[in-house]
């Protein structure tokens, strides 16, 4: 059994939960939050036996193996750090940090305290992400990535009625790129690598984080197109575009219909046998690494995610967006 705590009690820590309970070996060990009252009430709705109002308190127990961090973007690499220094394997949301300084402090940490550090990126460990680089061949030279995510958040109606609300505040590193355009981002960097190009542009809203942008980036022989948006939908597919056929991908946060279109007109059906809750699959992975000995994931591994962190960076300083993290370094 791997012993966890979370940090965090929001909606993505108890659709993490739901789904890692189906991953043999987890144990629900410590939950923390801020104010004592989440805490304990989490704790019992979970049957969790230990609740913390304390980091420190939850980094040093004994009782904890692993911790999973879920707290606003701006908090991760401060929290990671500290239970990696208590030497706690960390499972830590996507986007790892706030900036690339950050990320590379995290990384350092890991290694200097031989623990598992993983981004939970979940697109990247889906069988239906392993579907698609297995049909890469078939596509001949590729020579265009394509991949959008643009979903209209509940919360920017808040933002237009006037109240701004976390998902839109600078001060907790947030925006339209970090929430959805890393998706884009992970899967194009974990098959093609990190670009030579990068450009950008965007929508900034007047709370100083961006609403919706996209990035083109270039390879040799290639580009890549990136589309993200929370202030509007879409309902377009994600595409990798080959010389021979045309591999689309329904959602490329969670890709589980593919098919290859051929120049001929044959169309195939790529079959996916994925039968979990969709975080299951980064659950397992983690526990696999901590119980091989691995301090990092061979798809979700450190190098990919500091490349993303780089992309990102480049591409928000192309669009003007700075964080209060960001001053911090």
């Amino acid at each position: 059994m791997i012993r966890f705590g979370v940090i965090g009690t929001n909606w993505i820590t108890e659709r993490f939960l739901e789904a890692a309970r189906e991953a043999e070996g987890f144990e629900l060990a410590a939950v923390y939050s801020r104010t004592e009252e989440k805490a304990k009430q989490f704790a019992e709705k979970h049957g969790i036996p230990q609740w913390f109002t304390s980091i420190e308190e939850l980094a040093a127990s004994e009782h904890v193996d692993a911790i999973y961090i879920a707290s606003p973007n701006s908090l991760h690499a401060q929290q990671a750090m500290l239970c990696m220094n208590h030497g706690k394997h960390v499972l830590c949301e996507k986007p790892l940090a706030s900036n690339v300084h950050e990320v590379r402090q995290m990384l350092d940490t890991a290694e200097r305290n031989g623990v598992v550090l993983m981004e939970a990126l979940k697109t990247t460990m889906l069988p239906a992400f392993e579907a698609i680089r297995m049909q890469l061949p078939k596509l001949g030279k590729v020579r265009r990535y394509f991949a959008n995510y643009c979903q209209y958040s509940s919360r920017y109606d808040e933002y237009r009625r006037g109240n701004v609300l976390n998902a839109f505040k600078p001060e907790f590193s947030n925006g339209a790129l970090m929430d959805l355009g890393i998706y884009c981002l992970y899967p194009q960097v974990a098959l093609f690598g990190k670009p030579s190009v990068i450009k950008a542009t965007g929508v900034m809203l007047e709370s100083g984080v961006d609403g919706e942008g996209s990035i083109v980036t270039g390879y040799e022989g290639m580009d890549a197109v990136v589309m993200y948006s929370k202030i509007t939908d879409s309902s377009l597919p994600s595409e990798i575009q080959g010389e021979d056929a045309c591999l689309v991908i329904d959602k490329i946060s969670e890709p589980s219909e593919l098919f290859i279109r051929y120049r001929d007109g044959r169309e195939e059906r790529v079959e996916v046998q994925q039968d979990k809750p969709v975080m299951t699959y980064e659950a397992i992975e983690f526990m696999e690494l901590i119980r091989q000995g691995n301090q990092q994931s061979a798809t979700n591994s450190w190098a990919t995610s500091l490349a993303v962190a780089e992309i990102m960076e480049e591409a928000r300083k192309q669009l003007g967006l700075v964080y209060p993290a960001d001053q911090q370094q």
